[in-house]
């Protein structure tokens, strides 16, 4: 029988399990050495997140989530994007100014912390403890990989970028502890049991790249690279 805090947290646990509504629990990470070697190839290539940035980020998350935070802690879904633009540095270029962005016109600017090219080279934009700008309703949880191209196709039948795309996913899931049914194409959004937004325009908001049908069969491939298990 449990005591003290292991008590606690198991009835936690079971409050949790229990509530109506209630996402479930995030899956507990691999074995970190079991992952170690899962992480490919990542060009650390950062947009400017100045602190005038975080504080715009904090004061929209208070907007948006109710909490005035800029820091991504726990992410618990990963949300899949088409960039609608040729070139990684084109993304750069348009996720670096911290200014409004011409659909909702709010700050702070427009990111993700991933973009991947065609030939499958991987660059990070911005350190994962940070919140991005990328999903309505999902910020505050979500890590954002943007795939250069123009529709879902351009990703999935590019063998190099898909190989690449799904490695990150899979390291970032794995390491992470996200369920596969988390990680989620941008069209797919407001089914998120996580999908939160206080904004009342903004709560059917969502964009049409990587849909349900795309993502089926993103998931699929990804199904077949498990998280490994602990050796301990």
């Amino acid at each position: 029988m449990p005591r003290g805090r292991d008590a606690l947290t198991s009835l936690a646990l079971i409050v949790l399990a229990l509530w109506p509504g209630a996402p479930a629990a995030p899956a507990a990470p691999a074995h970190e050495a079991a992952v170690r070697d899962l992480k490919p190839a990542v060009r650390w290539h950062p947009i400017p997140y100045s602190a005038k940035r975080k504080r715009d980020m904090a004061a929209y998350s208070k907007r948006h989530y109710g909490r005035r935070r800029y820091r991504l802690r726990k992410p618990a879904v990963i949300v899949e994007h088409i960039a609608v633009a040729r070139r990684a540095d084109t993304v750069w270029n348009i996720f670096a100014p911290n200014r409004r962005d011409p659909e909702l016109h709010e700050l702070p600017g427009l990111c993700a912390h991933f973009v991947i090219g065609g030939r499958g080279r991987i660059q990070q934009l911005v350190p994962l403890g940070i919140r991005c700008r990328h999903t309505v309703g999902l910020n505050y949880t979500a890590i954002g990989i943007e795939h250069t191209g123009f529709s879902d196709g351009d990703l999935l039948n590019n063998r190099r970028q898909l190989r690449a795309s799904l490695r990150l996913t899979r390291w970032l899931r794995c390491s992470r502890g996200i369920r596969l049914a988390n990680v989620i194409g941008h069209n797919e959004s407001l089914r998120s049991p996580y999908h939160h937004e206080r904004v009342r325009r903004l709560r059917s908001q969502t964009h049409g790249d990587m849909s349900r049908r795309s993502m089926r069969v993103y998931r699929r491939k990804l199904r077949a690279r498990p998280c490994p298990r602990s050796r301990a």
